[in-house]
């Protein structure tokens, strides 16, 4: 096993915009036990000694944790004892977990100060003021295996299987601790407007003063290029409008992701800074002119992959810094310009590398994982806390310009019947929702199958036909506007008609490729999975990938495609590259064949 030893694991500041400048890591070693039978709390675990230790913030499944249990795990114990710095006298602290799989409870000092329910989003517990206290620190985590739950990619079976992975249960990102003053900001929501030149920056605060404001200062290279201040007394989140000068205007994109420099300040009464934070902004558009799906104003064809985020060391928690880079990178170097973020909500610092490196996104949540809880014909069946943490992931994301679209599901796969279901509940809901939250960018309101929401933003389809020619015969109803749909057994309508908007193939490819596990006859010999025939050689892969990004490259009034998958995950080979991220084919020819011209952009 490797561990990264007595360095801090992942120490970067892992909200990258909305920075403070105090702050303290708490990843490293804690104090764990398993509760199989989550029992702990009767059996005295909130302040009971616990048995084993983790490094967190890697998932007690995953080998740099240090425990490497793969089984169902019920319960899990966490245990730290934290010092405050005697330097944040008269400050309160706020004890930040950036997420944990599923349920978790926390307890400072045996008194349970805080609850949240979902693995993939933020939750902040208020400590009080503690300067120069130690502070014990308990966590419980449940991840209950027969619960209703968004799971994402994570096995509901013992076993990995098809495209399911090994289960992630516990803390599995950053935890960390800063101090803040009774008045201060919460995140602020950054707008770009292109079509004005400007930023609107909400602050929301959590408490108004007398005579307090916020100010804002907006840089490009170092120098100052606009600036606003507002009353911080009269509303519980001011906005304020940074106006940029006309030739100090520069766009993000993928060609030029440049990135304005945003401080903002919360003063009180006398004038004294009492919240100071760093930020950033990139000034994008989005919008859609009938089936064209436009950036900045442009056709910009998006050439996605889908990104499931896994690695083999430490599962859905990147390793490393680096290794969120690489990813990017990676899919840059074989010609994709984004990603789809696939059943999982990302750390925010891959966002953050995305934004720096002008990789397109699309934001999706992690609801798989409740096939098969429900009724016959009812089987999937979300619950309220999807939409919970549908909201605070958007919360969370809002503000970061690689982000284009957002879809809350996919591939809800149930009929359409003369009942409403808790599917087309949760599916509105979660629809809703993201516009309310965030009406500048489009919606899809399920990649894949089940479109429920007659609105929709956007309709797409997922599509692992294998052969060209049979692919452009599928495809080939949009011209008509009639596009290939996804149906259930014997044609049974999952979707509400399609009426006009921006159509892609979000899923498609899969080319089932493992070039190291082959016999003589050139037959897999592993365990290894992927989408239809498996090809028998390298240039058969390439034949095949350059003839079905063809057919959509081709189609004018197609705008994207999400080609499966970056990466080999476990079994499921059907990656660009290997689960490990070393090359297995030519990468350089699939480039190639992606970067032709498109019929879109003419």
């Amino acid at each position: 096993m490797t561990t990264p030893g007595d360095a801090m694991p992942r120490p970067e500041y892992p909200r990258p915009q909305f920075v403070r400048a105090d702050w303290h890591c708490l990843n490293g070693w804690w104090d764990f036990e398993i509760d199989q039978g989550d029992s702990g709390l009767e059996r005295g675990l909130v302040e009971g000694r616990l048995s084993d230790r983790i490094l967190v913030p890697f998932a007690p499944e995953s080998e740099l944790s240090g425990i490497e249990n793969t089984d169902f795990l019920e319960a899990v114990w966490y245990r730290r004892t934290v010092e405050v710095p005697a330097g944040w006298s008269g400050r309160r602290v706020h004890l930040h977990f950036g997420a944990v799989d599923q349920d978790a409870t926390v307890w400072a000092d045996g008194v349970e100060v805080g609850r949240h329910r979902g693995g993939w989003t933020p939750f902040t517990v208020d400590l009080g003021e503690r300067a120069g206290q130690s502070v014990v620190i308990t966590v419980r985590a449940r991840d209950p295996r027969h619960a209703a739950q968004a799971r994402g990619k994570q096995a509901i079976k013992y076993a990995n299987s098809e495209c399911n992975y090994t289960r992630t249960t516990g803390i599995w990102q950053t935890v960390w601790m800063e101090p803040v003053a009774d008045l201060h900001m919460r995140r602020p929501r950054i707008t770009p407007n292109l079509a004005a030149s400007s930023f609107t920056v909400q602050v929301p605060l959590s408490g108004n003063g007398p005579g307090s404001r916020v100010a804002a200062d907006l840089t490009a290279d170092g120098e100052t290029v606009a600036s606003a201040v507002v009353r911080a007394d009269l509303d519980l989140a001011p906005s304020l409008v940074l106006q940029i000068p006309e030739d100090k205007v520069r766009t993000w994109g993928p060609d030029d992701p440049f990135l304005y420099g945003l401080r903002i300040r919360l003063e009180d009464g006398d004038g004294n800074v009492v919240d100071d934070v760093e930020s950033y902004a990139g000034l994008r558009s989005v919008s859609i002119d009938g089936h064209a799906f436009l950036i900045n104003g442009e056709r910009i064809f998006q050439r996605l992959v889908l990104d499931q985020g896994y690695w083999p060391e430490s599962l859905m928690t990147a390793p490393s810094e680096e290794a969120l880079v690489r990813d990017i990178e990676l899919g840059q170097r074989a010609g994709f310009n984004g990603a789809r973020l696939h059943q999982k909500v990302f750390e925010e610092r891959y966002l953050y590398h995305a934004d720096r490196l002008g990789y397109l996104v699309w934001g999706e949540f992690g609801d798989w994982g409740i096939a098969g809880l429900g009724p016959a014909g009812d089987h999937q069946r979300p619950t309220a806390s999807f939409v919970t943490q549908w909201v605070e992931a958007l919360e969370r994301d809002y503000s970061h310009p690689s982000i284009i679209g957002w879809c809350p599901l996919n591939e809800t796969h149930q009929p359409l019947t003369d009942r409403i279901t808790v599917l087309d509940d949760v599916t509105r809901a979660m629809f809703l929702a993201t516009k309310a939250a965030d009406p500048m960018r489009p919606v899809l309101d399920a990649s894949g199958y089940s479109h429920r929401v007659a609105e929709t933003d956007v309709y797409d389809s997922h599509s692992y036909e294998q052969d060209p020619e049979a692919f452009a015969r599928e495809q080939s109803g949009l011209a008509t506007g009639e596009p290939y749909t996804n149906t259930g057994p014997e044609g049974r309508a999952w979707s509400l008609p399609y009426r006009g908007q921006p159509y892609f193939v979000s899923e498609f490819g899969g080319i089932w490729w493992n070039p190291d596990a082959t016999d003589v006859s050139g037959q897999d010999s592993s365990e290894s999975w992927g989408y239809g025939q498996r090809v028998r050689d390298e240039d058969e892969f390439q034949e095949r990938f350059a003839g079905l990004t063809g057919v959509l490259l081709n189609d004018r009034e197609m705008f994207a495609y999400c080609y499966t998958q970056l990466t080999d995950v476990f079994q499921e080979q059907n990656g660009i590259y290997r689960f490990d991220r070393s090359e297995k084919l030519d990468v350089d020819k699939v480039r190639a064949a992606q970067l032709r011209p498109t019929a879109f952009e003419e």
